[in-house]
């Protein structure tokens, strides 16, 4: 009874497995594709608002690159909550470095019911030039490619209620099994772009939208008492019936590295916040990693009890299910590293890590769910939160934070 039981689980994984082969598949052909159309400059203005908060590693290399793009008409505004944010005198620095670029430091004071950066991106987003036709969101962890903002404003072409968005794609810098487990976890989300814009979501930390449509949408206005930009963004722009396309070639570099406290830290906020902003994403991951863990932990079990065509048939679901994982970490790679090809090296050193850490994320993940079930209270660079709905939300105040990611 108990073996007729996992293969009823088995195959139903069987199926899943399958199915992620064919969306990395899927993912690799639309990289290919997006990839290699030419980008038309859409000669938009755009404003470049970069939310600061301490100084995150690489801070100074990664506000270079934002003040180094190709694009020719554009101005960025650089926000923090305090004048005496650390942040700010490389930020600074920055600005006296490249005096051809438009900038201003912007600050914005302490929020008191809404998440920090969404209160700094309010700010901001009343400080920008009257010239602007376009506003621009990135996170000063992430590390554009001189070609980014062109490419980002290129994805708005017809999307006069929609926006344009990238994604992460962490590159540990010294290495670690903490730094690479947390690029793998990170990079079963990022697949999850792709060219169906009805499944694609903003991320705030690489996004577009026409000044036209964010005051269409009143989406300042609209971001008061929620902590996730993103999330809140997305949703704003369902409802008005727009869509969110995903520019392949806006995959950000995020040089750096994490402790596993940091990394635990960091994957369980990202699915508090889900819990909170969209719970039925919740509900698949977890019904998804309870699945996957369940399966492989009562597969291995199960071979040290079973004999015959028993033993050949789990035998053959687990190297099934690793095949199939394992070829689309790979495939995954190879999409990235046409979107990253100044990363080409660290890329390359991905692969091993990739390719086996990937069958121990579903685990993470299903911590992750677990903790996100009983608690709605992060901690954010510093600052502690209660997530006490999608419109709300309650700042604590200081809380110790293992990392700032």
């Amino acid at each position: 009874m108990i073996l007729y039981l996992f293969y009823f689980f088995a195959l139903i994984q069987l199926f899943f497995s399958w199915k992620s082969l064919e969306n990395g598949l899927e993912y690799l052909r639309f990289f290919r594709s997006e990839l290699g159309k030419p980008v038309s400059d859409p000669e938009l203005y755009a404003s470049v608002i970069v939310p600061c908060r301490d100084r995150d590693r690489g801070l100074r290399e990664n506000l270079r690159a934002v003040m180094r793009q190709n694009h020719p008409a554009y101005e960025v505004v650089f926000v923090t909550d305090s004048a005496e944010d650390p942040a700010c005198a490389v930020i600074r620095e920055v600005i006296t470095e490249h005096p051809a670029v438009p900038s201003d430091l912007v600050v914005a004071g302490r929020s008191i019911a809404t998440g920090q950066k969404v209160r700094n991106l309010i700010e901001a987003s009343k400080r920008i030039s009257g010239r602007s036709e376009a506003l621009v969101f990135v996170d000063s962890d992430a590390r554009p490619s001189p070609g980014w903002l062109e490419a980002l404003l290129d994805g708005l072409r017809g999307a006069e209620r929609g926006c344009s968005t990238g994604y992460r794609w962490f590159i540990p810098e010294k290495g670690g099994s903490a730094s690479h487990l947390r690029s793998v976890w990170n990079a079963s989300i990022a697949s999850a772009l792709g060219p169906d814009t009805s499944r694609n979501f903003s991320w705030g930390g690489s996004t577009a939208i026409l000044r036209s449509t964010f005051e269409e949408l009143c989406v300042a206005d609209n971001w008061e008492g929620k902590l996730a930009d993103d999330f809140a963004l997305t949703r704003m722009i369902r409802q008005a019936g727009g869509e969110v396309r995903f520019v392949p070639s806006c995959l950000t570099a995020s040089v750096e590295d994490c402790t596993f406290r940091e990394l635990l830290e960091f994957t369980t906020r990202q699915m508090k916040i889900t819990r909170v902003y969209r719970p039925d994403l919740l509900a698949y991951s977890l019904i998804g990693s309870a699945l996957y863990c369940g399966t492989m932990i009562a597969a291995i079990a199960l071979l040290f009890f079973s004999s015959g065509v028993h033993f050949l048939f789990i035998a053959l679901f687990l190297v099934l299910v690793l095949a199939a994982g394992t070829v689309k970490a790979v495939i995954r790679l190879n999409a990235v590293s046409l979107a990253l090809p100044g990363y080409s090296e660290e890329i390359r050193l991905q692969y091993k890590w990739h390719a086996v850490l990937w069958a121990f994320t579903p685990l993470l993940f299903l911590w992750n769910d677990i903790a996100a079930l009983f608690s709605r209270r992060i901690v954010w660079r510093g600052i502690e939160y209660e997530l006490e709905s999608a419109e709300s939300t309650r700042v604590i105040g200081k809380g110790r934070s293992a990392g700032i990611s």
